[in-house]
């Protein structure tokens, strides 16, 4: 079996791969202090209600945009699984793809792994919409190559940003509120935050198939969502053709299996 972490600003999510089907996915908050044997505290409770022995562990590998918390998995996975794990952004791990960048070390952990496995699945050209804590955009041409993208604060971080910064504002849940005005505090934040996401999204779309489409004969590029909120903005955004919500776990397997 596999142990897959991907390890995010927000979250780190542990999945168990057993060949290629995906067995198991566990998440917990990110914390740059936690350490391997808390790790192994928390996952060995979740593997055992699920009869999995930490034995049956026979590799892992590690995406992370996260650099404190690198060690310590790389330790769990030593320590307590008896294996080295293949990290993501390493000089001699192989992706699959070329980074079309001029310094492609810039390009997080996380995103080059969706690249992987949208290119696996779907096949390009394709933008990869990610709404994790950063809001990002990945361009994935015709042969799997990663192109260049967007970033932009993540829907929860602006809630957050905005509650913190405005005294009396209050935090909200983010959710579609039906209408675009708002007929109290609370819908009108609602609104601005889903429909400003909403257009946000619409706009950059269309202005990556206009710049990057156009200019390279690839118009019909397919639109795919992932992270948690991307169910909830696919039910308003035409452009976005497929949600899945496992690629990085998906682009983890793909990339280990690559490598062995």
């Amino acid at each position: 079996m596999l142990l897959a972490i991907d390890a995010g600003n927000t979250n780190i999510v542990f999945a168990i791969h057993d060949g290629d089907e995906l067995r198991h996915k566990w998440r917990i908050s990110s914390s740059s202090s936690r350490t391997a044997d808390e790790y192994m505290v928390w996952l060995t409770q979740l593997m055992n209600l699920e009869n999995i022995s930490p034995a049956l562990i026979t590799g892992a590998i590690i995406a992370t945009v996260v650099p404190q918390a690198l060690f310590p998995l790389q330790l769990l996975c030593r320590r307590y699984f008896n294996c080295v794990a293949l990290v993501v952004g390493d000089p001699d791990i192989d992706l699959g793809l070329e980074i079309k960048l001029d310094n492609p070390s810039e390009v997080g952990a996380d995103r080059l792994v969706n690249a992987v496995a949208a290119q696996k699945k779907y096949g390009g050209p394709m933008i990869i919409i990610d709404f994790g804590t950063a809001t990002t955009f990945d361009i994935i041409d015709g042969q799997g190559n990663y192109c260049g993208g967007i970033i932009s604060p993540g829907v929860n971080l602006s809630v957050e940003a905005l509650h913190m910064a405005a005294a009396k504002l209050p935090r909200v849940a983010v959710e579609n509120p039906g209408n675009v005005i708002g007929i109290g505090t609370v819908t009108a934040i609602q609104s601005g935050i889903f429909w400003g996401y909403v257009g946000l999204v619409e706009g950059l779309v269309r202005r990556i198939k206009q710049e990057y489409g156009q200019k390279n004969g690839e118009q019909n590029m397919k639109v795919l969502a992932t992270g948690g909120l991307a169910p909830l903005f696919d039910e308003e955004i035409s452009e976005i053709e497929t949600v899945d919500q496992e690629l990085t776990t998906y682009g983890l397997f793909e990339i280990y299996s690559r490598n062995q």
